[in-house]
């Protein structure tokens, strides 16, 4: 008896063992999921600016999906409709793949060359290219792997000619002491952010056409009966008696990855996720919660970065074509010189705004994935500040995070009504040119 007793007990443990090993296999979704969350790290540490880390975003998340598509025959390729499309590597024909794996490879083939802190990717790279190499034949991975990589290289060259490196290059923009135009802001008075992103190749719009549409903001005028002015006074008395709800929503929104605090001669920066990465973790929540398969799960990551990409670079045409001043220089020069705003005033120029028109296209493009009413908890920036915020859809939370740029201080409400406008039709572009 006691024999038999034994012999139960090992089997038991024997069982268990199996069981916490196979526990710890990510499935296809869970690791695109896993991917992406890994990449929001890397660019939250090497403190790449918003425009930049959209970039990062675009072609990472373009190479997965597109070694990831072939899983389910006749799916659409993004690449094959973009501007400056190259001829994508296709699968051999009677040859097995693990096409989860060629999309991880295609996603790291970008990411390594586009970021910094590679090391920091290593131990969750070695855990997933672990896993299947305990599953797949030698010869399934070592194809997988080097389909992936292809793609990879392909999608990079895509990128080699959308203006970026020839963007390094460029003089700093330090604005100019004319009225109404922007110059450096408190508290570092930092150079503008990016000034020649406008100048990059979009992916989707028309570089001739690029936001040609926009109005200009209101004219500069500190008439106390001008439109401009009113717009001022407006930011002041709402910004001086902010409710605690607005205040939250002002800081759950903020995104602003590199805050520099002072605290008498010493300084230091709190590092956070940028508005792409927010939204990146938006597509994922979507993804997860609607149970959405790998193809679906990286098409959402692909067509959002694709809209905030062309969104940013729409953008920031505007911003520096306008060169409006920031409120914390007009109030403080005008009106109150001890005004400050509750949110850090980031270095660039004020109109349109950023978050208005990222945010925007980002909401419109999931809304078409995902549904007009699609409910969720929103914890993407749980991790970082604390917060977590519900939404009934993706539009509400864009338009939250649009206003909330007006509660920070940091934007007038001409400017984030114009970049509302702005996103969505850089989004609904986004949706035709796709075919979403």
């Amino acid at each position: 008896m006691k024999l038999n007793n034994l012999l139960w007990l090992s089997l038991i443990l024997v069982c268990s063992g199996c069981q916490n090993k196979g526990s710890n296999k990510l499935s296809d979704t869970e690791i695109l999921h896993q991917n992406q969350d890994k990449l929001t790290r890397v660019i939250i540490y090497d403190v790449f600016t918003p425009p930049v880390a959209s970039r990062i975003y675009a072609y990472s998340s373009l190479a997965s999906y597109e070694a990831m598509r072939f899983e389910k025959p006749g799916s659409a390729s993004i690449a094959a409709k973009l501007n400056g499309y190259v001829i994508m590597p296709e699968p051999e024909k009677g040859k097995d793949y693990n096409f989860t794996l060629a999309a991880t490879q295609a996603f790291f083939t970008v990411v390594h060359k586009v970021v910094f802190s590679i090391d920091s990717l290593k131990s969750h790279e070695a855990k997933v290219y672990g896993q299947f190499k305990n599953t797949l034949s030698e010869d399934t991975y070592n194809r997988s792997v080097a389909f992936g990589d292809s793609i990879g290289k392909k999608i990079l060259a895509m990128a080699a000619k959308d203006g970026y490196f020839k963007s390094r290059s460029k003089a700093k923009f330090l604005g100019n002491q004319k009225p109404g135009q922007w110059r450096p802001t408190p508290p570092d008075y930092m150079d503008g952010v990016e000034w020649c992103w406008g100048t990059m190749k979009p992916l989707i719009l028309d570089s001739a056409t690029l936001a040609q549409d926009l109005p200009p903001p209101p004219q500069y005028n500190l008439d106390v009966k001008s439109e401009y002015y009113r717009e001022v006074q407006n930011l002041y008395k709402l910004t001086n008696n902010l409710t605690q709800e607005q205040k939250d929503i002002a800081r759950y929104w903020d995104d602003n990855p590199f805050v520099m605090e002072h605290s008498g001669h010493m300084s230091f920066a709190n590092k956070k996720i940028t508005p792409g990465g927010h939204w990146m973790g938006i597509a994922a929540i979507a993804s997860r919660n609607s149970k959405s398969d790998a193809i679906i799960t990286a098409k959402a990551y692909a067509v959002t970065a694709v809209a905030m990409y062309d969104a940013f670079i729409c953008c920031w045409s505007l911003k520096y074509k306008h060169n409006t001043i920031r409120p914390i220089t007009v109030i403080n020069e005008s009106i109150d010189n001890k005004w400050q705003p509750m949110l850090q005033t980031p270095p660039f120029p004020e109109y349109p705004s950023g978050h208005s028109t990222i945010t925007r296209a980002a909401a419109t493009v999931l809304t078409k994935m995902f549904g007009d009413n699609f409910r969720f908890e929103d914890t993407s920036d749980f991790e970082y500040i604390g917060m977590k915020r519900k939404f009934k859809s993706f539009v509400q939370a864009a338009d939250e995070a649009s206003i909330s740029r007006v509660y920070g201080g940091i934007h007038y409400r001409f400017s984030v009504d114009e970049g509302v406008k702005e996103g969505k039709k850089v989004g609904e572009k986004v949706v035709e040119k796709l075919d979403l």
